[in-house]
């Protein structure tokens, strides 16, 4: 059952409320003049702001995966997790490094899509397993290790788990998409 609240459970901080802790380290998150609701919402708590951003700034910027691996990947967690904020910002993210609009309606339908690359297809079971299972299966874990090295499959299960934590609080948090960005829309969700 996907449960999506309409409002938030805990609203953006104010640029009002915010302490010089807070403001030194939102400036650094802005972007094209605004601040994203999730940097916005936990600077409620900088303390833990400042510490997940190294851990997710790793996964993100500096990751051994290759761009477009790590984009389908958080994509199909995010999928499968319900969660649309993180779903939105990371087409918009996927997008630049290559991602059609038909790779991302195959991320949504997962690793038995039709049309998808046998390893995007190998990288979307071990997400799913991860999600389900908590674990990537013997044969998948061989077909991922044909390609990536062991950074690199570290790097993806960080990024799968990563994204479970963000999943989950942007969907109990209710932190809400920003204007421009895609929510799941068409896409028959799984």
């Amino acid at each position: 059952m996907r449960i999506k609240l309409d409002q938030p459970r805990i609203a953006p901080l104010p640029e009002s409320e915010w302490s010089d802790e807070t403001r030194e380290i939102l400036e650094k998150m802005r972007r094209d003049g605004h601040i994203y609701n999730i940097f916005r919402t936990l600077a409620h708590h900088p303390q833990l702001l400042r510490r997940w951003m190294v851990f997710g700034g790793h996964l993100l910027g500096n990751s051994t995966l290759p761009a477009r691996d790590r984009e389908i990947a958080i994509l199909r967690m995010g999928w499968l997790c319900g969660a649309e904020y993180e779903w939105g910002h990371h087409v918009a993210i996927g997008k630049q490094f290559g991602l059609t609009d038909g790779d991302i309606a195959r991320i949504a339908s997962g690793p038995e899509a039709a049309g998808l690359d046998p390893f995007e297809a190998t990288l979307l079971r071990a997400i799913d397993e991860l999600h389900t299972d908590k674990i990537i299966s013997d044969r998948t874990w061989k077909a991922l290790t044909e390609r990536y090295n062991t950074q690199q499959i570290l790097d993806l299960v960080f990024t799968a788990g990563q994204y479970t934590l963000v999943s989950m609080v942007l969907n109990s948090v209710g932190i809400q998409l920003e204007e421009g960005f895609e929510g799941f829309g068409n896409e028959a969700q799984g």
